[in-house]
């Protein structure tokens, strides 16, 4: 199984239609295809959290997720030949589809294989993580409301493009800052290393700050203390680098 982690938005149980609640993966879940293999249910179901008092859903549209991905995936690397175009152009169409179905309906995770994004750290604060087991392991969590995320993606947003970082890395935050603004900000976001936290030690998981480390690079960023940001930003890359590549090794 590939380890993963997940950028979740919540909303209010209140404002969303009645999803029925998931039951969790089922150990060795696997299907697949010609083309492709999955280990999750495509059930349409949603995630459900208690958040200071209030219950969240966050609904899974596993098949919207699943299709967007194709084409992600087509459009990243699109010399890749890995993908026949009439199955690209059926994942467009099936897509297309479920949209239509419902005019408001988004994914509501993101995921990314192996590592956490530093970018995504940039939407919370170290005293909003949480540590916390999974069938015995620990694992990392960071939960925020969905304004406050925001609020700190479009601030990051206004550094790195004022600091003349590259179009690239400035483009991968705009694109998070998009999709969180698709959403209301009585929200909740939560940041959750899953899978991917078990590829640290418990020491390790216990000192973890990248979200402090992010906050402190912006803020370098942000005064023109170019050196130190530099310094911050390099212990994130430390930190997360070698899974990161594992994304992209053969």
């Amino acid at each position: 199984m590939i380890a993963a982690a997940f950028l979740r938005s919540y909303l209010p149980e209140a404002s969303l239609p009645r999803y029925q609640e998931h039951s969790g993966m089922t150990s060795g879940f696997l299907r697949g295809d010609e083309h492709f293999l999955w280990n999750e249910p495509v059930t349409d179901d949603a995630y459900s959290v208690v958040w200071v008092n209030e219950t969240y859903v966050c609904p899974r549209h596993s098949r919207l997720r699943m299709l967007e991905g194709v084409l992600a995936f087509s459009n990243a690397f699109p010399n890749a030949g890995l993908i026949p175009e009439p199955e690209l152009v059926s994942a467009s169409t099936r897509l297309e589809q479920l949209r239509s179905v419902s005019g408001s309906m988004r994914s509501y995770i993101l995921t990314s294989p192996w590592h956490v994004p530093i970018r995504w750290f940039a939407a919370f604060l170290h005293d909003e993580r949480e540590l916390y087991h999974r069938d015995g392991v620990m694992s990392l969590r960071y939960r925020a409301s969905l304004g406050d995320a925001q609020d700190r993606v479009e601030r990051a947003v206004k550094v790195v493009d004022g600091a003349g970082l590259d179009d690239g890395i400035v483009g991968q935050i705009r694109a998070l800052e998009s999709w969180l603004q698709a959403f209301p900000a009585d929200g909740m976001l939560e940041l959750d290393y899953a899978l991917v936290g078990e590829q640290f030690s418990e020491g390790d998981l216990v000192l973890d700050e990248s979200a402090a480390d992010t906050a402190a690079s912006l803020l370098a960023l942000e005064q023109g203390n170019y050196e130190e940001a530099a310094t911050f930003y390099g212990n994130m890359v430390r930190r997360w680098g070698r899974f990161q590549a594992l994304a992209f090794a053969n």
